[in-house]
């Protein structure tokens, strides 16, 4: 069906779950004079992802769909056939996107580009502060390390929030293309989420932390037994909220509001590791880790497994993965905890860890995850990191020091009161530890050792 008189563009969404702060929308308003919205469900991407995520995600296109009165096209498929016959269906004379950064994006949107034809694909944006490629060195290669990057960054900048929402486009009504493009419902697999999802629900909790808790964020953010993070990480996964409308709060050089610019700083910095070098999605950043000795087998496999259900006999360990477990979330500190445990305790690739991750987190994104995991593993970026063991006990009792946290999700210890170290015994229902954690930390300075 070939659109006649008015000149119609297509916006594709994808980590871009919003009206208001995106770029893309501007641009794609100013090009045409209507613009028709859609989502393309990728089986490639589905695959991967866990129930809760699922649930997340169509959450998230339910309330996209409503604040567009009904008028979001969501069809599944590979993008580069979709966006094509889509495009053919209105006579798009352009698609505009937020720019994807990742390998797979990256590769996806070459592909639908080429797809397209004359009809151009036009990136305005990107999910980060700063997007990949714009902090780079005086010669212009890319930063290897943090610290100096984040300087950078800072003097780099970003622009201020974009001035979009609703009406700033006259949106299409996709009922007039149901014959050629099958519509399809948001993913709903069933399960209860511990976060409200959409665009409405990211604003005002970014509001309410902004008011409660970014103060005391600073001291209070390694700290598992309270409510005191933002939960934004899965808002920002979908971008449902732009990192741009959360630093309009973080503009004072107070402690709390420092801490947390630098921790998006960090979400940036990985976004620019990963697409200078894409290979460090699955494989060590430091290529020198490619000769660790890692564990496999049969009795890897069964490490593996007690550490996913959370029976490692460590109680801040269980505690962490129980909470993956049965939200789909676990606490920042605590997955630094799990992540040392997997690679140094259990000498296990950081690549099982990785995947799990990705398989559970409603937060899962491949660029913070993969370095986050990389940072335990002593093969990312960090400049002298093979010697840092961390000690589940010690972590547990520095961060956790009342037991609250264990208690609250590893039932069996609930009646113990020294939930770290269990002087006092412990229940025939928790399981003893499966490693000395002792003897395993020598065993790995002495892998890391041999590599160093």
């Amino acid at each position: 069906m070939q659109q006649h008189g008015p000149i119609p563009t297509l916006l594709w969404f994808r980590r871009d779950l919003r009206l208001s702060d995106l770029p893309s929308l501007v641009e794609a308003g100013a090009s045409g004079d209507q613009v028709l919205a859609c989502f393309v469900l990728d089986p490639r991407l589905l695959k991967g992802a866990g129930p809760r995520r699922l649930q997340f995600l169509g959450a998230c296109l339910s309330e996209l769909n409503d604040k567009l009165d009904g008028r979001l096209l969501i069809t599944e498929g590979l993008p580069e056939q979709r966006i094509p016959e889509i495009g053919r269906a209105i006579g798009a004379t352009s698609v505009h996107i937020s720019a994807d950064f990742s390998p797979f994006g990256s590769r996806r949107d070459d592909a639908v580009a080429t797809a397209l034809g004359d009809v151009g694909l036009e990136a305005t944006g990107s999910p980060y502060l700063v997007s990949p490629g714009r902090v780079t060195k005086g010669d212009g290669s890319p930063y290897r390390v943090f610290t100096p990057y984040f300087a950078r960054w800072r003097e780099v900048g970003w622009r201020s929030p974009a001035d979009s929402g609703p009406a700033t486009a006259d949106w299409l009504d996709p009922a007039a293309l149901s014959h050629e493009i099958r519509r399809v419902d948001p993913p709903d697999s069933g399960v209860a989420l511990d976060i409200e999802p959409g665009e409405s629900a990211a604003l005002r909790q970014w509001a309410e932390f902004a008011d409660s808790d970014l103060a005391t964020y600073a001291e209070q953010r390694d700290r598992p037994d309270r409510d005191a993070t933002s939960r934004m990480s899965a808002h920002l996964k979908f971008g449902t909220i732009h990192p741009r409308t959360m630093a309009t709060d973080l503009a004072f050089r107070d402690p709390g509001p420092a801490a947390y610019l630098r921790e998006l700083a960090f979400r940036d910095f990985y976004g620019a590791v990963l697409h200078c070098w894409p290979h460090s999605a699955w494989r060590n950043w430091n290529r020198n880790f490619d000769a660790i000795e890692v564990d496999t087998g049969d009795s890897a496999e069964r490490a593996f497994e007690a550490w996913k259900q959370g029976r490692t006999g460590y109680p801040i360990v269980d505690a962490g993965m129980r909470q993956l477990l049965h939200t789909g979330f676990m606490h920042n500190r605590v997955r630094m905890i799990v992540a040392s445990f997997l690679v140094k305790d259990l000498h296990l690739p950081w690549q099982w860890g990785a995947r799990w991750f990705l398989e559970q987190l409603v937060d899962g994104d491949i660029a913070s995850n993969q370095h986050g995991w990389q940072w335990s593993a002593g093969s990312g970026t960090d400049a002298a990191p093979y010697f840092r063991v961390f000690n589940p006990t010690a972590q547990g009792e520095k961060f956790d020091p009342g037991g609250d946290y264990v208690r609250r999700w590893v039932p069996e210890l609930a009646d113990v009161e020294d939930v770290h170290r269990l002087k006092t015994g412990r229940p025939s229902r928790y399981p003893q530890p499966i490693v000395d954690h002792a003897a395993e930390r020598r065993e790995a300075l002495r892998r890391y050792g041999r590599i160093s």
